[in-house]
């Protein structure tokens, strides 16, 4: 049980890292500082390299803020960091950079895909091996790693790149062999003050009575495990493959539905359709939508709207439980 749960988890983090590259990941991006970030995670940086690997911090106190995910900027500097580390294995020095940046007409010459602007910039330089031109040209090539079978997905890079396209930036490296790699990022630089980290709260727990959820997915396994989830947790679920059987539940049930868990993209209406509808039919019915990736369609629907509840496929019991719980308290205030 323990290597299918394993084996579960890995699968999860893949398609998380898939779809970063694809950038079509559910991202929540928030005016953030990169100073801060790096500031938070120094720690677990540390940890992460070796003894023999001296590792300098450069932050310039007035770096500009961006916007971005804050969890997936992190990732992104732990990629980059674990890169670094395997590549100094007799030890060395990291060295990571943030400061101000402005991309100019020169830049747009070289690359004529930017944007010229104002950019925040994170540097990561090591002292390692080195690569030559030909590595170069492939290292954000999903799958591609110069590591021995089983010690690398050849994900990492390709998944720093994705989460910064993404997020409206640029990711270059330079490097020599037996000289060293440096890694640049440029995030736009926007106007506005970052955002504190929330305090990490408890959820709030729902009262022990018995409460009523219908959920709405297309993919039945998916569905038979998440009703299967809620009534071990001592819900009433009723279930429905598509909106059309949900609208048929709910008016047929007399009493409360207290949450509508809903796919956002399904076969004829849409999860937002549904809800909205559902709004209508049964004012303060609390709403959780459950998606994997987003793209233009689930964006101009306004599902992603400030204070719209997410739950990001594929998830663990935690995740669904805490969520629920969450949603539910909302729809009671």
């Amino acid at each position: 049980m323990d290597e299918i749960q394993n084996a579960g988890k890995r699968a999860a983090a893949l398609t998380q890292q898939l779809l970063a590259f694809s950038r079509k990941q559910v991202l929540e991006p928030r005016i953030l500082s990169l100073n801060a970030i790096i500031v938070d995670i120094e720690k677990m940086l540390r940890r992460l390299v070796a003894e023999d690997i001296e590792m300098e911090l450069l932050l310039a106190p007035d770096t500009g803020a961006v916007k971005a995910d804050r969890s997936q900027i992190e990732q992104v500097i732990l990629n980059l960091v674990v890169n670094a580390r395997d590549a100094m294995p007799d030890g060395g020095k990291l060295t990571i950079e943030t400061g101000n940046w402005t991309l100019d007409r020169s830049t747009v010459l070289r690359h004529p895909y930017v944007i010229p602007g104002p950019h925040a910039m994170l540097k990561v330089t090591d002292t390692g091996c080195g690569m030559d031109a030909e590595l170069q040209s492939h290292i954000f090539e999903p799958f591609f790693t110069t590591k021995e079978k089983g010690k690398g997905t050849g994900l990492g890079l390709a998944t720093a790149y994705g989460v910064i396209k993404q997020s409206g930036g640029y990711i270059w490296v330079d490097s020599e062999v037996g000289k060293g790699t440096t890694f640049r990022i440029y995030l736009p630089e926007v106007n506005a003050v970052a955002e504190a980290v929330p305090e990490v709260k408890a959820p709030a727990k729902v009262t022990p009575e018995r409460r009523t959820i219908l959920v709405v997915e297309d993919e039945r396994s998916l569905r038979k495990l998440t009703r299967k989830t809620l009534s071990d947790g001592g819900h009433k679920v009723f279930e429905a493959g598509d909106a059309s059987e949900a609208l048929e539940i709910s008016r047929k049930t007399e009493g409360a539905i207290d949450l509508l868990l809903t796919d956002v993209i399904m076969p004829g209406m849409s999860g937002k359709k549904l809800a909205d509808v559902l709004l209508s039919e049964r004012p303060g019915i609390g709403v959780l939508y459950m998606s994997g990736y987003t793209d233009g369609q689930i964006a101009t629907q306004g599902v992603l709207e400030e204070g719209t509840a997410i739950l990001r496929k594929p998830f663990t019991r935690d995740e669904l439980m805490r969520q629920v719980e969450n949603a539910l308290v909302a729809a009671v205030r």
